[in-house]
């Protein structure tokens, strides 16, 4: 019995295994460029889709609002008994069947929350190009940063290995007499550090690969293959354009104004609750004679129709008042919040432009730097190869040329980092990632 249950599991692990080599063998790579990264992720973004079921709601809010403006029509019917003076339940005379239209046709302090909710869901249709900018400049600086550190660690590995031949080097000298123990100690805590910014490094390649995974809708531990692509070049602008056109497309500065035209509406609104409301009324009914209704009324007429306009005119109304100084304190603080944001709008993009030429300054700086380590490497392999430098000494300047290739790529993501987000600012990353 054991031999027979023995051979049916190695029968169902020899037909499993393959099967589950096969399913992960079977995940295909993800060919990636920046621009099918940034195209997937708006597609796939639940960011965007909440945006827009936002901006729905708000469309239908306001909706809701018009409808009081527009004919409502009602209709019923129902049973009742009286004793005494025919009235049914609600004051109202016995009916058989009711049809009840009615329509407002001049309300302000209605007609003002109508204006203010249509202002608020323009502003939350026009919030979707900002929740899509986001989201591509996100996407992009996933693809960049991946791309950098899976280069930063090719760097590391390389320089591991030389690390490494240093340190055998060191030893063998201690070993012979010829270096200080304390120079083993130094190159031994120089494969460390190295060894330290290999796994952080390993570590943040893993989570940007999730998050682009996440961020994309592919499958987990889906093969990434990125393209070596750099941020698209842009004409460097002078500091006043750009502020023209991060004032004209700011979606919070947007916002901001629609807010307020929003709360001037109910403002409007609120200081004419004083004048009168009109609504256009109709009814028609078919009265009942059950309950005691020929007792009291000589003539009985089943069919009767009411059409008419009916005023509202205000004597006193406490709660005006109150409402328009609430709405003028609202209307204020909306002004104030758009003067405070075109101002913070205007200096977080001076400020982002004259970053984003220092981080452009910094990145030929270290190209410099790079390209001087490397000439300095060919130097002394030329030395190496007459006889003239150590093996320590040309390790020593594959090191050096590794970690100016590290500053460089931290650089360069650095001004790509900071050119999206003055992009985002001015309202032109659409123009570049799409």
């Amino acid at each position: 019995m054991r031999h027979t249950r023995r051979s049916l599991l190695v029968i169902t692990a020899a037909v499993l295994l393959p099967a589950v080599n096969f399913a992960q063998q079977s995940t295909p790579t993800a060919h990636l460029t920046m621009k099918s990264t940034v195209e997937q992720a708006v597609r796939n973004s639940r960011e965007l889709a909440i945006a827009r079921l936002q901006a729905n709601l708000a469309t239908r809010t306001a909706d809701l609002d018009r409808s009081v403006f527009r004919p409502n029509l009602f209709t019923g019917s129902g049973a009742q008994y009286s004793s005494g003076f025919p009235l049914a339940p609600g004051g109202g005379v016995p009916t058989l069947f009711e049809l009840a239209y009615s329509q407002t046709l001049y309300n302000p302090q209605a007609r003002g929350q109508l204006r203010a909710d249509e202002e608020r869901a323009r502003s939350q249709n026009a919030n979707l190009d900002s929740v899509r900018d986001g989201v591509m400049v996100r996407a992009a600086l996933l693809y960049l940063e991946l791309g950098m550190v899976r280069h930063s660690l090719a760097i590391l590995r390389k320089e591991r290995e030389n690390a490494q031949r240093i340190t055998d080097l060191v030893r063998e000298r201690v070993a012979g007499g010829f270096e200080l123990p304390i120079e083993q100690t130094k190159s031994e805590l120089n494969a460390a550090r190295i060894e330290q910014r290999i796994a952080h490094n390993e570590g943040r390649e893993d989570a940007l690969e999730g998050d682009l995974r996440d961020m994309l809708g592919l499958v987990p531990d889906q093969p990434l293959e990125l393209a070596v692509e750099d941020l698209p070049p842009t004409a460097e602008q002078p500091v006043a354009d750009l502020v023209a056109q991060a004032v004209a497309n700011s979606p919070e500065l947007k916002r901001a104004e629609g807010e307020r035209r929003a709360r001037e509406a109910i403002l409007k609104g609120a200081r004419a609750s004083r004048w009168p409301t009109v609504d256009l009324i109709g009814n028609y009914s078919v009265l009942s004679n059950t309950n005691n209704f020929s007792d009291f009324f000589k003539k009985f007429q089943r069919n009767n129709i009411n059409v008419g306009v009916q005023v509202t005119i205000p004597l006193l109304n406490s709660r005006t008042n109150a409402a328009i100084s609430l709405a003028q304190v609202d209307a204020s603080a909306a002004e104030m919040d758009v003067k405070n944001k075109r101002s913070q709008v205007e200096l977080r993009v001076r400020s982002q432009s004259h970053l984003v030429r220092e981080l452009n300054l910094g990145r030929d700086v270290a190209r410099l730097d790079l390209k001087l380590a490397q000439e300095n490497l060919a130097v002394v392999q030329a030395q190496f190869d007459a006889g003239h430098a150590t093996l320590r000494d040309l390790e020593q300047a594959h090191l050096e040329e590794n970690d100016k290739w590290l500053a460089f790529l931290n650089s360069d993501f650095q001004r790509q980092q900071s050119e999206l987000a003055l992009l985002q600012a001015t309202g032109q990353v659409s123009r570049i990632l799409q």
